[in-house]
């Protein structure tokens, strides 16, 4: 009993011993090709790795298998020594090998029943004769092939090496190797119907149309895997993964196109009152009110109103309209109603229409039109304000959008650039109409905007925008300007809170992905505004540049994508910080 309790303890101290062992020294002989850290890399070993007595058969049996995935078959490990340190707790490596000459691939022989198919394979192997047989390239050349197949009617091609033939020159003794590829195609698909499921609302036929691909359409996998993107600019559904394809037992090839809804119809509100400072000043109500209905009856119609009060005196009132696919055709029709109170200056209303051309999935183009109509405030005493006027807009835009998702992008880009031209006429009020006022006014507005996203590793994306505005022309009013500040512009100051004829802003932000629609941020704003100076009116120029940083969170509820952010501007102590908050735009 005391024997085996001794032969326990040196196996213990033993163990232990080895356990504290590590890799010091990695010295490499014989490469001529390949560098020491390549080799290091192929044996799979690193200088404090721990050690054990197996690890020396491992070495060299992954350094073989390296350097024949390679196409050097004939390199041999002469040999591999480990010398321990002084205190035995260090461990040396001294490996020597000869590379040898690589293996050429000398010819590949390729089986395929379809002639008129062999000319573009071919050039898929064609490269790699002459060159060494390397296992990482051939596997290359087999995939080439495969997507290539894939994306004209084949689904189901398989590439099997039939046999490798390895032979010596017997003249200048290079080593060769000849490959014999059998290539199975499969049968020609073509997407015969269209199978839905998971949609209980959204009919059918506006999800198959979104896809834009015809009966008895030849199978193309790069086209497929696009499908799911469009299908998600939609906004209807959760993230749709990509459809599966299947013959059923007539023979016909079905594409499953498979979704899951989510909620379309968005209400975001909140209401408030302020009673009055005194008796004789009444109360009033403020607040904001959203309703976003994106899919009506399941049409894809949609529709949107929104109220916003400022304060007592200021309010925003917007109708929006769309009718998408025309009569079946890749064009959208939409509507809009536009009012604005302004403090008690003046009241702003504005009609526009849109006919939007869907050219691709990515590539949209519009014309628009739009009437507007600027009544100033009358007042008990005489004052300027704004003229009195009404005006006719015309213009054309276009989009670019390869986002891969509308909410949470992690890739693509988003390119919304914008061009209208209007006349404006003044029609008082006449005691402001001067001889040299000019009462027929040409305007031009150009708009820009382009938003990156990049994913640079799993759950990690940067988001980058820039946005310009510009209004070109003379006479400028209140009401004709831009509006930069607050949620969707400049955070971190009050919503519309700098005018200009000329707005920049940019927006940089760090998203961590906690679902895939919902996700912590930190961002990073800055905004330029330019208001030329107005000597008939007694208007300074008013120029400046602003910035805004804070964090904020976005998350998929079941009323939609709620965001809030905390924000401060330059200067601004944690206690003048303002929030933003609120379901993003939908429409």
């Amino acid at each position: 009993m005391l024997h085996h309790a001794k032969l326990f303890i040196s196996f213990f101290i033993l163990s232990g011993f080895c356990l504290s062992q590590s890799v010091d020294v990695i010295n490499i002989s014989g490469n001529r090709v390949f560098s020491k850290s390549d080799i290091e890399i192929f044996a799979g070993i690193y200088r404090g790795m721990p050690f054990d007595f197996t690890l020396t058969d491992s070495v060299k049996q992954r350094i073989a298998m390296s350097f024949a995935e390679r196409g050097y078959h004939n390199a041999v490990i002469e040999d591999i020594e480990t010398a321990f340190s002084s205190d035995s707790l260090k461990v040396n490596f001294d490996i020597r090998l000869k590379e040898g000459e690589p293996t050429i691939v000398s010819k590949v022989h390729l089986n395929i029943s379809d002639s008129a198919l062999v000319r573009n394979i071919a050039s898929f192997f064609r490269h790699i004769e002459g060159r060494i047989f390397n296992k990482f390239e051939i596997e290359e050349s087999f995939l080439e092939t495969i997507t290539f197949l894939e994306n004209n009617g084949y689904p189901f091609t398989r590439v099997i090496v039939e046999s490798v033939h390895l032979f010596n020159d017997p003249e200048t003794e290079n080593k060769f190797a000849e490959l014999f590829i059998n290539l199975d195609k499969g049968s020609e698909s073509r997407i015969d119907k269209i199978e839905i499921r998971g949609n209980s609302s959204t009919k059918d036929y506006v999800i198959i149309r979104e896809l834009r691909l015809e009966a008895g359409e030849l199978y193309s996998q790069k086209r497929i895997e696009k499908l799911p993107r469009r299908l998600n600019r939609l906004r209807f559904f959760e993230p749709v993964r990509t459809p599966d394809f299947y013959f059923n037992s007539q023979n016909e090839g079905i594409l499953l196109v498979e979704v899951k809804e989510r909620q379309t119809n968005n209400f975001d509100g909140v209401i408030g009152y302020v009673p009055g400072r005194g008796d004789n000043e009444k109360g009033f109500i403020t607040g904001l009110v959203n309703i976003s209905l994106r899919n009506l009856f399941g049409t894809g119609r949609a529709a949107a109103i929104r109220w916003h009060q400022f304060d007592r005196y200021s309010q925003e009132m917007e109708l929006k309209y769309l009718e998408p696919w025309l009569l079946g055709y890749p064009f959208n029709i939409s509507t809009g109603f536009f009012q604005r109170k302004q403090d008690t200056t003046y009241v702003q209303r504005k009609v526009e229409g849109a006919l939007e051309f869907l050219a691709t999935e990515d590539i949209s183009a519009a014309v628009f039109i739009a009437s507007e109509s600027v009544i100033p405030t009358e007042n008990v005493i005489p004052r300027f304000t704004v003229y009195n006027s009404t005006s006719f807009t015309t213009g054309l835009s276009l989009k670019i959008d390869t986002r891969d998702d509308p909410f949470a992008p992690t890739e693509g880009l988003l390119f919304i650039t914008s061009y209208s031209f209007s006349r404006k006429k003044i029609s008082g009020p006449l005691q402001f109409i001067t001889p040299e006022l000019k009462l027929k006014v040409n305007y031009q507005r150009i708009t820009l905007g382009l938003s990156a996203f990049y994913e640079i590793f799993q759950n990690n994306v940067i988001a980058a925008s820039v946005h310009g505005r510009e209004l070109r022309g003379e006479q400028f009013e209140d009401s004709d300007l831009f509006r930069l500040g607050g949620t969707n512009s400049l955070r971190g100051y009050r919503e519309e809170q700098f005018l200009g004829s000329r707005i920049l802003w940019s927006n940089l932000e760090y998203r961590l992905l906690l679902t895939r629609r919902s996700y912590a941020f930190l961002f990073f704003d800055t905004g330029y505004f330019l208001r030329d100076e107005d000597t008939a009116r007694s208007i300074p120029k008013n120029e400046g540049f602003r910035i805004g940083y804070g964090l904020g969170l976005t998350i998929e509820t079941g009323l939609g994508i709620l965001g809030v952010s905390f924000a401060l501007a330059k200067g601004d102590s944690f206690s003048d910080g303002k929030i933003h908050f609120g379901l993003l735009n939908e429409f």
